[in-house]
């Protein structure tokens, strides 16, 4: 005769694991049979032990009651009882004549005799049991028993709603905390990690709690995925396990026809995030629905702290406002990103559904401000991967890089590597991201970052040269001009190079030295870029790829590499000699000459006058003043009149048009009061200090300094001002602001300055960068 499990087994029908729908139906099977074989034990129960026909009923908590049990799930089990109906040595007989066939059968039982009462005080006691309660369904016996317990269960667990919450996340931490999450192991918990079935029933509390609903879709087509791969893992290994253990990893997988283990894996870990992002959302509904019924005593209105561009953070979320709702596009939902991950909170549901509802496309190649605004996503810092995974589950990523779908949840079986592919990429971006004032183009880094091992997919030997070509691809669909599509190709193919060198070869043998110049191709700024590239590289994807001993070879031979180069630096870019005979003539009748071209993105404005002290500063501060952000400027001096390409953006105003700008420009004072300092969000404590630098032989008649900081409003008017104290004339000026960071370049006259002048304006440009106020020359 079979046994119970062999039944169960049976039941499971391996055959059927690849066949559409299966999975539903074999659990449909299989509640059925455990439900009949427990009031089959009931009828043989109370045949041994007389029961009244009301005041004790058999039920039954867990996978179960929920009808979605594998096949070899334990059974859990409560006798409850009326005790006036019910009690002493006959409870105790009829519990024994249940349990004990179980156990002789080797059923793993989790089994409670309570009554009404005490079901509610542990309830109240355990959120474990709570939660299992809020299932508990009737087998055989006084059905409304088991009914008058379930619906006690659920008052009491909305009743206490308040207190019950913190008490759940809580518990969700230390849960995740112990059996880590499905996305990152390489032997997940089915169950209880993060993502986990577990994290279902956590759902479904939340919902019984009428504080949130219960999302479907995909989350049900996650959560049906995950009970196939448990179910499968119950029959390959004959036991009711629910770690997937690598032993067991391609028989699963070749049961639920996978090409092979890290396929399952792959899928394991797609379920994994959309529960866990689910369960997230959720929580957060529930907070919200909280603090608005202790709130509400009267009409509120919401309150909203704009962020520019139409956003706005409102209760942790960012979100688009009333009269911005129509607001479609790319850029509208880049910006959204930025600014939700810059603050590390979420969009708005709301807002994500109305801006991915009718997915926008982006142009090939990417127009300038679009890429612009993705490089500024890539760094906003560690709140990107939150945001990126709910881009990523809303199919915005896989609709703008295609390539990215073959590294999507890719496990990796290096033991250095803690995260999938995609994960370990997005590590790298908020790595490098922290790194990107080391580089004169932080923006290259950052794509570099994003798509360094794009190549590791299925079959590839050396991912770093199959990447390559996938890396042009993307480069060239996001608009990069030829000369940094090259850049970024050299980046992925050689990101193994430097700390491949640095370990496995003398870093202080000259060879080596050569091998790595060889590599960035006798370039600084690639050099500077792949050093910078292969530490957050190495700090993604875990302690053991970075340890100190690593750190400093790699260090060593980038130094070796930077003496072997020289003094050899980047051509800083000149400054145009012709002007327009219009702006001649303009500024020649004493009148600024200004022009507003508008861009999909804000606008180009042309800003000329003679040039005099002070006039980048003022220049700065007018459009400061009118709420516009510089992304880049072009100041040039030629025949005593200065002319400023800038280009701004607007995000908490209208941008004014030439006459607005001509009126500011000539009132008294405005162009130039100092603006308060004003530090973005996104700036955090410990971000790396500012620079100033001196770039030798660069020009023959000018003094050329380079500036880097991090990007905030009223950082040119502050330089400009810097400058002016220190007596020196802006001939000529190229201003940048990539991923955060501004990287200037400026022409300065008199060029003829001693070594204890040059100090002396060094430390005055970074107290300007620190808001600090100027120095007198």
């Amino acid at each position: 005769m079979m046994s119970i499990d062999q039944e169960r087994l049976g039941l499971a029908g391996t055959r059927e694991f690849t066949r559409p729908g299966a999975g539903a139906a074999r659990r449909e099977r299989l509640a059925a049979y455990n439900l009949d074989l427990m009031r089959e034990l009931w009828a043989d129960a109370t045949a041994q032990v007389r029961v009244p026909g009301d005041g004790v009923a058999l039920a039954v908590v867990g996978s179960v009651a929920r009808r979605d049990g594998g096949p070899l799930s334990d059974y859990d089990l409560v006798l409850v009882h009326a005790t006036r109906s019910f009690g002493g040595k006959k409870l105790d007989a009829l519990a024994d004549a249940l349990w004990y066939p179980l156990w002789d059968k080797g059923i793993r039982l989790d089994h409670s005799i309570r009554t009404p009462k005490e079901c509610r005080a542990v309830a109240s006691d355990d959120l474990a049991a709570a939660v299992g309660l809020l299932d508990i369904e009737p087998v055989a016996g006084d059905e409304l028993l088991v009914a008058q317990v379930r619906q006690s269960i659920a008052h009491d667990w909305r009743a206490n709603a308040r207190k019950r919450l913190p008490e759940l996340v809580e518990s969700l931490r230390v849960r995740h905390e112990r059996h880590g999450g499905l996305a990152n192991d390489l032997e997940p918990d089915l169950k209880e990690a993060a993502g986990g079935l577990r994290d279902m029933a956590v759902l479904r509390s939340l919902a019984a709690a009428w504080l949130a609903d219960r999302p479907h879709g995909a989350v049900d087509a996650a959560y049906d995925r995950l009970l196939d791969v448990r179910d499968a893992l119950h029959v390959v290994t004959g036991r009711g396990r629910d770690r997937l253990a690598r032993q067991d990893q391609d028989a699963v997988a070749a049961l639920l026809g996978e090409p092979d283990s890290d396929a399952l894996l792959t899928s394991v870990v797609q379920a994994g995030r959309v529960i866990s992002h689910a369960l997230d959302d959720t929580v957060r509904r529930a907070g919200q629905s909280q603090r608005a019924r202790a709130l509400r005593t009267g009409p509120r209105r919401p309150i909203l702290r704009p962020l520019g561009h139409g956003l706005y953070l409102h209760d942790g979320e960012v979100v688009l406002g009333s009269r911005e709702m129509h607001q479609r596009g790319a850029l509208v939902l880049l910006r959204a990103a930025t600014a939700a991950a810059s603050r590390e909170v979420p969009i708005g549901p709301s807002t994500l559904r109305n801006l991915t509802g009718e997915l926008p496309s982006i142009p090939a190649p990417w127009p300038a401000e679009l890429r612009d605004a993705f490089v500024d996503l890539l760094a906003s810092g560690p709140g990107l991967v939150r945001v990126w995974e709910t881009l990523d589950l809303a199919g915005v990523i896989g609709a703008w890089l295609p390539e990215w779908s073959a590294v999507r949840g890719r496990p990796q079986r290096s033991p250095v590597h803690r995260h999938t592919v995609d994960r370990h990429l997005i590590e790298t971006v908020v790595q490098a991201a922290a790194l990107r004032d080391r580089v004169r183009r932080p923006d290259l880094l950052l794509i570099a970052a994003l798509l360094h091992d794009i190549g590791k997919i299925a079959g590839v030997h050396d991912h770093a040269v199959e990447g390559a070509p996938v890396a042009v691809n993307i480069a060239r669909r996001m608009g990069f001009d030829t000369a940094d599509v090259e850049v970024l190709e050299l980046l992925v193919r050689e990101h193994l190079a430097l700390v491949d060198l640095a370990t496995r070869r003398d870093p202080h043998d000259p060879q080596t030295t050569k091998a790595l110049v060889t590599a960035v191709e006798e370039r600084p700024d690639v050099l500077e870029l792949l050093a910078a590239l292969t530490e957050a590289d190495a700090i993604g994807a875990g302690p053991k790829a970075w340890t100190s001993w690593r750190a400093g070879l790699v260090r060593s031979l980038v130094e070796h590499a930077r003496s072997a180069l020289g003094e050899r630096s980047m051509p800083v870019a000149g400054e145009d000699a012709v002007l327009d005979p219009v702006v001649v003539q303009r500024v020649a009748l004493r009148a600024p000459y200004i022009v507003v071209n508008g861009t999909s993105s804000g606008a180009t404005i042309e800003i000329a006058d003679r040039d005099r002290p002070g006039l980048f500063a003022a220049s700065a501060r007018l459009l400061a003043s009118f709420g516009m952000t510089v992304r880049s400027a072009r100041v040039r001096t030629t025949d005593g009149i200065a002319h400023n390409t800038w280009q701004v953006e607007a995000p908490l105003a209208d941008l004014p048009d030439a006459e607005q700008l001509v009126r500011g420009f000539q009132e008294p004072g405005r162009s130039s009061r100092r603006q308060p300092r004003v530090i973005p969000e996104g700036r955090r404590v410990g971000m790396p200090p500012s620079r100033a630098t001196v770039v030798p032989d660069a020009s023959a008649d000018a003094l050329v300094l380079e500036v880097r900081a991090a990007d905030r409003p009223g950082l040119l008017g502050d330089l400009g001002d810097a400058f002016a104290t220190q007596g020196l004339a802006i001939r000529s000026a190229h201003v940048a602001t990539y991923a955060g960071q501004s990287l200037d370049t400026f022409y300065l006259t008199p060029a003829a300055v001693t070594p204890p002048d040059v100090a002396r304006i060094i430390g005055a440009l970074i107290d300007a960068c620190d808001g600090a106020p100027p120095r007198a020359g």
